[in-house]
């Protein structure tokens, strides 16, 4: 618990003087796009007030808040889609999906945790739409809406299982985990923003080089490295490794949904701008980083 304080207040006092700095800067040269950048550091302060309830109080006030946070994040997926009156049926199924998954975590039941969302749902998800409304647009509404499941759902519903699967490590390694994220992301961005030349879906995602991809994997395994001794259980060749496993998957999941949110608002450049600032944009990184690697830890320790 004494190592969890100092580690919640150093990065109190990280973002503290990240905020005045990115203030000063955006000041300072007003030519620049910093929305990317102002959005995560608003995604840190508030997976800070959760990550302070959750560790020092109660972790099912995470569990609570990570659920909510799903439910906004698959709302403004939907409302991405292109949709027709026969989908609101599937959409109501796919948040009534939500607090399914929650429980199965609540309760601690990992085998239906696991495969309630990948094969259950997969299965049942189409029944909705099948009944009575015909055959038009059926496959692209299904197979977007159990993209948006898997995403905002699947993917993110990991970080609140990792202190019901490990009471003892959990909540410093969502600590760990989101940290690392969010910092790959920033140096990310701001490399990308300076020095970047070589894009890698410019159509997509102008913020997304391949020079940032690779200052922000030497970046995120250093601070991996300077973490682990006081959030995680990890030796030094793991606690490296979980820098650069978290990087890659994080760099794969903006990505990706950098694309997906692209081909959905095809020729929607109004609805395109709104999103900048949304739930998507603050969590895309995480729904890759997050399954990742809790079945890496599970995998090669016990305690999970």
């Amino acid at each position: 618990m004494e190592s969890t304080v100092w580690t919640l207040s150093i990065i109190l006092l990280a973002l503290l003087s990240a905020q005045v700095i990115f203030s000063i800067v955006k000041h300072n040269q007003p030519n620049k796009d910093f929305t990317g950048l102002l959005v995560k550091v608003k995604t840190w302060w508030g997976m800070f007030g959760v990550f302070c309830l959750a560790t020092l109080f109660n972790p099912f006030v995470s569990l609570f808040s990570l659920m909510v946070l799903s439910f906004f994040a698959l709302k403004e997926y939907f409302s991405m889609m292109k949709t027709r009156k026969a989908d609101r049926r599937l959409f109501l199924w796919s948040y009534i999906a939500i607090p399914i998954q929650f429980y199965w975590i609540f309760i601690d039941w990992y085998g239906m945790f696991i495969v309630f969302i990948p094969v259950y749902v997969f299965l049942l998800l189409p029944l909705p739409r099948i009944v009575g409304k015909g055959t038009l647009g059926f496959l692209r509404s299904v197979s977007s809406t159990q993209w948006g499941l898997m995403l905002m759902v699947f993917g993110l519903s990991h970080l609140a299982y990792f202190q019901i699967a490990s009471p003892m490590y959990g909540a410093n390694l969502v600590l760990f985990l989101v940290v690392l994220t969010q910092v790959n992301d920033v140096v990310h961005y701001v490399v990308s923003l300076y020095v970047g030349k070589r894009k890698v879906v410019p159509s997509s995602n102008p913020f997304i080089t391949i020079e940032g991809f690779f200052c922000s994997l030497l970046a995120t395994a250093a601070l991996a490295y300077t973490l682990y001794p006081y959030l995680t259980p990890f030796n030094s060749l793991f606690g490296v490794l979980s820098g650069v496993l978290i990087s890659v998957a994080g760099f794969l999941g903006s990505l990706t949904i950098s694309v997906l949110r692209r081909d959905l608002l095809l020729g929607d450049r109004k609805k395109l701008k709104a999103l900048e600032e949304s739930y998507l944009s603050r969590v895309d990184s995480l729904a890759y980083t997050s399954p990742v690697f809790f079945h890496v830890i599970r995998y090669f320790f016990d305690f999970m």
